[in-house]
């Protein structure tokens, strides 16, 4: 590898090197910002939104429910009235009405009645599978549940229930009542959670039940169902708040816990941080093609100015600035060439050696930039006279070398008597020069045992016989 191609190389290098480096970097940043950023900031401020909505939401219907249990209105009329079912229906409806429920249900534990804002209903049976709800709740220590179920009296849909247990003045039950929400609402405030947030919401109770949660979206229904989850329950289920990190099926979750008193519920906020990275993926792949495509374009500019700038070195040292003849070096490449190729193929090579008769005294009486336009206008003289498969070689100051190929030394003498007379005729040289220019030849072909030195030793000695001659001649040698 030369130098040019090894400088290239490296500066390829470490501009590949500094285009992804910095990309990679700015990507480690932005996604260790990003993680941050949801977790000291986001993640909690959301679940304060979250935990404001449940509040309006779900909260509200509790403290309904609560309320309903506590109002002495309500146990009066269990206690005395219960015959009125028309007074306590227009109560339930007034409840429901006005705090805008889906429905009020009141069920009095002494005669097993099932009242709503409708009335009657009917009469809750142990053996009845839609009324299982009530004596298990009869049998539990909270005071209330959340609970959701179907309802044959409201079309078989699926009902948040938010049940709550009533007692006399002596703490004596007396029934459960409360509220129901369709879940259709319900589901729609956690999907309104997922799409704006991007955080899957669910609720649980104390036992890891999972008790609320998007439809089709948290196939769980128990904590223990999944063990990332099972082995983080106990913080979990703490009333404290909390935020876990776990991973499942290859993903990276964050999990926010907040208890939630007034329903005796914990509030799982779960957000995946690959979803929250992807925009930071994405602005990473983007910035590391621009910064790629911009790098090529600049390895594409170096490259195309490096190569300008050598073609243009290496035409300096094979080409003589002035005349834009090949030079003394180029030439004897050729030279080189055209000796080993004779001495295999033995076809007649010849050379010409000359000069500029008097050149010395054209400076000198005309300067030097008369000198060098001169010089050019022999370069053009030569450039037409001479075959293109020739050699031609500025020499060195006024004297100038001519590689001939297929020439015998016979032809090589007449080239070079051409030559002597276009110079000697040129008007332009006339014009230059007063009485024109002329030039003194030494010719010579090629031999078996010659070598450079030999043929240009030669020529020399030839020339030097036609300058004792009286110049403007040609002589062979």
């Amino acid at each position: 590898m030369n130098l040019k191609n090894k400088v290239v190389f490296i500066v390829t290098f470490l501009l590949i090197s500094f285009s992804v480096g910095s990309s990679v970097l700015n990507y480690v940043k932005s996604l260790e910002e990003t993680q941050i950023q949801l977790k000291e900031r986001s993640l909690p401020l959301s679940i304060d939104n979250i935990y404001t909505e449940v509040q309006k939401n779900l909260i509200e219907p509790t403290l309904v429910s609560s309320m309903m249990a506590n109002d002495t209105f309500l146990k009066d009329w269990l206690m005395h009235e219960e015959l009125d079912v028309e007074k306590i229906a227009k109560y339930l409806e007034t409840i429901k009405n006005k705090y805008n429920m889906f429905s009020t249900f009141l069920v009095s534990e002494k005669s097993g009645n099932y009242y709503t804002a409708k009335g009657l209903l009917e009469k809750v049976k142990e053996g009845n599978p839609n009324n299982a709800w009530y004596f298990r709740f009869k049998e539990i220590q909270e005071p209330y549940e959340i609970n959701l179920d179907f309802n044959k009296y409201m079309g078989d849909s699926l009902i948040m229930f938010i049940n709550y247990k009533i007692f006399d003045e002596t703490y004596h039950y007396l029934g459960a009542t409360g509220i129901g929400i369709k879940i259709s609402y319900i589901n729609e405030m956690l999907k309104h959670f997922r799409v704006k947030y991007n955080f899957n919401v669910y609720f649980v109770n104390k036992e890891g039940e999972v008790v609320l949660s998007e439809v089709g979206v948290n196939r769980v229904s128990h904590l223990n169902e999944l063990k990332e989850l099972s082995a983080l329950s106990s913080q979990i289920l703490e009333e404290s708040s909390k935020t876990l990190e776990y991973t499942k099926e290859g993903n990276h979750y964050i999990l926010n816990t907040k208890y939630i008193k007034e329903l005796n519920l914990y509030l799982l906020v779960e957000a995946k941080i690959e979803e929250f990275t992807q925009e930071v993926e994405k602005t990473f792949i983007l910035n590391l093609m621009t910064s790629l495509m911009v790098t090529f374009i600049i390895i594409a500019i170096i490259l195309y100015t490096v190569k300008g700038y050598n073609k243009k070195l290496e035409h300096l040292a094979a080409y003589d600035s002035l005349t834009k003849l090949p030079n003394r070096r180029t030439f004897n490449l050729n030279f080189e060439k055209a000796l080993r190729l004779y001495k295999r193929d033995k076809v007649p090579r010849s050379i010409i050696f000359f000069d500029i008769d008097n050149f010395k005294l054209i400076n000198d009486n005309y300067g030097h930039l008369l000198g060098d336009t001169v010089l050019k206008r022999i370069a053009t003289i030569l450039n037409v006279q001479i075959r293109s498969s020739d050699n031609i070689s500025r020499w060195g100051g006024e004297e100038f070398l001519i590689l001939l190929h297929d020439s015998s030394l016979e032809d090589s003498f007449d080239v070079a008597e051409k030559l002597r007379v276009a110079f000697e005729n040129d008007i332009e040289l006339h014009d230059l020069v007063k009485g024109g220019v002329t030039s003194s030849f030494g010719v010579t072909s090629f031999q078996v045992d010659d070598t450079i030195e030999k043929i240009v030793t030669r020529a020399d000695e030839a020339l030097y016989k036609a300058k004792h001659q009286g110049k403007n001649c040609v002589v062979k040698g």
